[in-house]
Protein backbone atom coordinates (compact mmCIF):
# COMPACT_ATOMS: atom_id res chain seq x y z
CA UNK A 1 0.00 0.00 0.00
CA UNK A 2 2.99 2.22 0.54
CA UNK A 3 4.36 1.68 -2.55
CA UNK A 4 1.02 2.54 -4.27
CA UNK A 5 0.54 5.94 -2.18
CA UNK A 6 3.92 6.68 -3.13
CA UNK A 7 3.58 6.02 -6.71
CA UNK A 8 0.78 8.43 -7.03
CA UNK A 9 2.49 10.65 -5.21
CA UNK A 10 5.12 11.29 -7.49
CA UNK A 11 2.77 10.94 -10.72
CA UNK A 12 0.69 13.90 -8.66
CA UNK A 13 3.73 15.98 -8.15
CA UNK A 14 5.05 15.58 -11.48
CA UNK A 15 2.19 17.03 -13.13
CA UNK A 16 1.71 19.64 -10.12
CA UNK A 17 5.57 20.53 -11.48
CA UNK A 18 4.92 20.71 -15.02
CA UNK A 19 1.78 22.62 -14.41
CA UNK A 20 3.70 25.26 -12.65
CA UNK A 21 6.37 25.47 -15.49
CA UNK A 22 3.40 25.56 -18.22
CA UNK A 23 3.51 29.46 -18.01
CA UNK A 24 5.38 30.91 -20.48
CA UNK A 25 7.83 34.03 -18.79
CA UNK A 26 8.22 36.10 -22.40
CA UNK A 27 4.51 36.35 -22.95
CA UNK A 28 2.99 35.26 -19.76
CA UNK A 29 0.34 33.23 -21.46
CA UNK A 30 -0.71 29.75 -20.18
CA UNK A 31 0.49 26.96 -22.05
CA UNK A 32 -1.64 24.40 -23.34
CA UNK A 33 -2.86 21.84 -20.27
CA UNK A 34 -5.54 19.35 -21.63
CA UNK A 35 -7.69 16.53 -19.27
CA UNK A 36 -9.33 13.76 -20.61
CA UNK A 37 -11.19 10.53 -20.32
CA UNK A 38 -10.34 7.45 -22.62
CA UNK A 39 -11.27 3.94 -22.41
CA UNK A 40 -11.33 0.87 -24.91
CA UNK A 41 -10.35 -2.57 -25.56
CA UNK A 42 -7.38 -4.28 -24.74
CA UNK A 43 -5.84 -7.83 -26.32
CA UNK A 44 -3.33 -9.57 -24.51
CA UNK A 45 -0.71 -11.85 -25.44
CA UNK A 46 0.28 -14.51 -23.55
CA UNK A 47 2.63 -17.79 -24.30
CA UNK A 48 1.29 -20.93 -22.96
CA UNK A 49 3.28 -24.22 -22.85
CA UNK A 50 1.32 -26.96 -23.65
CA UNK A 51 3.29 -29.99 -22.47
CA UNK A 52 4.75 -31.78 -25.38
CA UNK A 53 2.99 -29.85 -27.29
CA UNK A 54 5.24 -26.92 -27.34
CA UNK A 55 4.09 -23.10 -26.76
CA UNK A 56 1.73 -21.46 -28.30
CA UNK A 57 0.29 -17.65 -27.85
CA UNK A 58 -3.06 -17.03 -26.08
CA UNK A 59 -5.28 -13.98 -27.02
CA UNK A 60 -7.49 -12.52 -24.31
CA UNK A 61 -9.48 -9.29 -24.80
CA UNK A 62 -10.60 -7.23 -22.29
CA UNK A 63 -10.75 -3.80 -21.28
CA UNK A 64 -9.36 -0.58 -20.07
CA UNK A 65 -10.55 3.17 -19.19
CA UNK A 66 -9.31 5.80 -17.37
CA UNK A 67 -8.21 9.49 -17.47
CA UNK A 68 -5.01 11.30 -18.88
CA UNK A 69 -3.81 14.68 -18.80
CA UNK A 70 -1.97 16.29 -21.97
CA UNK A 71 1.05 19.03 -21.16
CA UNK A 72 2.23 21.18 -24.37
CA UNK A 73 6.12 21.13 -23.54
CA UNK A 74 7.32 23.27 -26.88
CA UNK A 75 6.28 22.95 -30.35
CA UNK A 76 5.43 19.56 -31.40
CA UNK A 77 6.08 17.87 -28.15
CA UNK A 78 3.88 16.93 -25.04
CA UNK A 79 4.44 15.43 -22.19
CA UNK A 80 0.58 12.88 -21.56
CA UNK A 81 0.76 10.72 -18.15
CA UNK A 82 -2.30 8.84 -17.88
CA UNK A 83 -3.83 6.72 -15.22
CA UNK A 84 -5.98 3.37 -16.82
CA UNK A 85 -7.81 0.64 -14.54
CA UNK A 86 -7.35 -2.16 -17.02
CA UNK A 87 -8.86 -5.72 -16.70
CA UNK A 88 -6.63 -8.64 -17.77
CA UNK A 89 -9.29 -11.87 -17.54
CA UNK A 90 -9.77 -12.39 -13.94
CA UNK A 91 -6.55 -10.05 -12.65
CA UNK A 92 -7.59 -6.04 -12.50
CA UNK A 93 -4.54 -3.30 -12.40
CA UNK A 94 -3.63 0.20 -12.60
CA UNK A 95 -1.51 1.25 -15.48
CA UNK A 96 0.58 4.82 -15.55
CA UNK A 97 1.71 5.44 -19.06
CA UNK A 98 4.36 8.47 -19.05
CA UNK A 99 4.46 9.63 -22.54
CA UNK A 100 6.65 11.78 -24.87
CA UNK A 101 4.31 12.74 -27.39
CA UNK A 102 5.14 14.45 -30.75
CA UNK A 103 2.61 15.63 -33.26
CA UNK A 104 3.52 14.25 -36.40
CA UNK A 105 0.99 15.52 -38.36
CA UNK A 106 -2.00 17.98 -38.49
CA UNK A 107 -3.93 14.96 -37.12
CA UNK A 108 -1.40 12.32 -35.97
CA UNK A 109 0.29 11.91 -33.08
CA UNK A 110 3.07 9.07 -31.91
CA UNK A 111 3.84 8.47 -28.18
CA UNK A 112 6.52 6.09 -26.44
CA UNK A 113 7.32 5.89 -22.90
CA UNK A 114 7.16 3.74 -20.26
CA UNK A 115 4.24 2.30 -17.76
CA UNK A 116 3.88 1.58 -14.46
CA UNK A 117 1.22 -0.70 -13.45
CA UNK A 118 0.24 -2.20 -10.33
CA UNK A 119 -1.62 -5.44 -10.18
CA UNK A 120 -4.14 -5.85 -7.17
CA UNK A 121 -4.42 -9.80 -7.74
CA UNK A 122 -0.50 -11.40 -6.84
CA UNK A 123 1.17 -11.78 -3.96
CA UNK A 124 4.68 -11.10 -5.04
CA UNK A 125 6.00 -8.60 -7.90
CA UNK A 126 2.96 -6.47 -8.22
CA UNK A 127 4.42 -4.37 -9.88
CA UNK A 128 5.20 -4.72 -13.22
CA UNK A 129 7.56 -1.86 -15.75
CA UNK A 130 6.36 -1.86 -19.32
CA UNK A 131 7.33 0.22 -22.90
CA UNK A 132 4.43 1.44 -24.56
CA UNK A 133 4.21 2.71 -28.36
CA UNK A 134 1.21 4.39 -29.25
CA UNK A 135 -0.25 6.41 -32.61
CA UNK A 136 -3.56 8.63 -32.01
CA UNK A 137 -5.52 9.84 -35.16
CA UNK A 138 -7.29 13.00 -33.71
CA UNK A 139 -10.64 13.37 -35.71
CA UNK A 140 -11.14 16.70 -33.87
CA UNK A 141 -9.74 19.06 -31.29
CA UNK A 142 -12.03 16.76 -28.80
CA UNK A 143 -11.79 13.17 -30.06
CA UNK A 144 -9.07 10.98 -30.99
CA UNK A 145 -9.34 6.90 -31.89
CA UNK A 146 -5.51 5.49 -30.34
CA UNK A 147 -3.93 2.29 -30.79
CA UNK A 148 -1.33 1.35 -28.10
CA UNK A 149 1.40 -1.70 -28.42
CA UNK A 150 2.87 -2.51 -24.55
CA UNK A 151 5.87 -4.63 -24.41
CA UNK A 152 5.86 -6.72 -21.62
CA UNK A 153 9.32 -8.62 -20.53
CA UNK A 154 8.29 -11.05 -18.40
CA UNK A 155 5.80 -13.83 -18.52
CA UNK A 156 3.09 -12.93 -15.99
CA UNK A 157 3.73 -9.49 -17.79
CA UNK A 158 2.30 -10.32 -21.13
CA UNK A 159 2.17 -7.91 -24.00
CA UNK A 160 -0.83 -6.37 -25.44
CA UNK A 161 -2.58 -4.22 -28.34
CA UNK A 162 -4.90 -1.38 -26.87
CA UNK A 163 -8.06 0.15 -29.44
CA UNK A 164 -9.62 2.59 -28.10
CA UNK A 165 -11.39 6.57 -28.08
CA UNK A 166 -9.99 9.68 -26.21
CA UNK A 167 -12.10 12.75 -25.30
CA UNK A 168 -10.55 16.00 -24.14
CA UNK A 169 -12.84 17.80 -21.62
Amino acid sequence: MKLILAIMTLVLFSISAIAQNSVDVSSKAPKSVDFGLMGGLNLSFFNVTEGQFGTYQDVQVNFYGGVFVDFNIVNHFHFQPELLYIGLGDFRFLNVPLYLKYNIYTNFDFMVGPSINYFFDFFSKKIKIHVDLSLAYNISSSLNIHMKYTIGFQQISPSGLFLGVGYKI
